[in-house]
């Protein structure tokens, strides 16, 4: 296993209303682990025990992850409160403080378009995170309804399209699948 470091990190963007850019994301951290990078997660807006986490902790010495917030307040169609966003700053601050450390070589920013859209933080917060990565660090950006502002800055960019989902048939999320 290699441990070279990227003398270029790029910035991606995985967005869209299909299933899978956790995923994408989780996915991109694993194999780079295989190769010995590191990676930090931050998740927002899901502070649920997804079963991905468990997996993760058997790759704890590539791949660190944290979670910043809940979304509870999405279910009851409400506003999210002072503690969310706190805790969402909080994550993006840690994230930050994280990706400038020198002791990671991809962040995640997991669901970070899902909070913008749901003003846990601003697109402005974010650009200053794009804007202060350091060169050998890749940035992966997830979530719905990722703002263009953001899309422009990104080198590469997947939009996950629904085509058919079996939700719309009343199947809820199936643990090991969804959750």
């Amino acid at each position: 296993m290699s441990s070279e470091k990227f003398t270029k990190g790029f910035i991606q963007i995985y967005t869209g209303n299909g299933k899978g850019k956790t995923t994408a994301g989780i996915g991109q951290a694993v194999r780079a682990a295989g190769y010995g990078l590191k990676s930090y997660i931050a998740q927002f807006m899901k502070e649920f025990p997804y079963n991905e986490l468990n997996s993760l902790k058997n790759l704890s010495k590539w791949i660190k992850v944290e979670q910043f917030g809940g979304d509870e307040f999405v279910y009851k169609k409400e506003l999210p409160g002072n503690s969310e966003i706190e805790k969402a700053k909080r994550g993006l601050e840690t994230a930050t403080q994280n990706m400038l450390s020198g002791d990671y070589d991809i962040l995640i920013l997991d669901e970070v378009c899902v909070a913008i859209y749901f003003k846990l933080f601003t697109v402005r917060d974010v650009l200053t995170i794009l804007r202060q990565k350091p060169k050998n660090v890749e940035l992966i950006l997830t979530g719905r309804y990722c703002p263009d502002e953001l899309l422009g800055e990104a080198d590469l960019v997947t939009e996950m399209n629904e085509i058919k989902h079996y939700y719309k048939n009343g199947i809820t999320s199936r643990p090991g699948i969804e959750s």
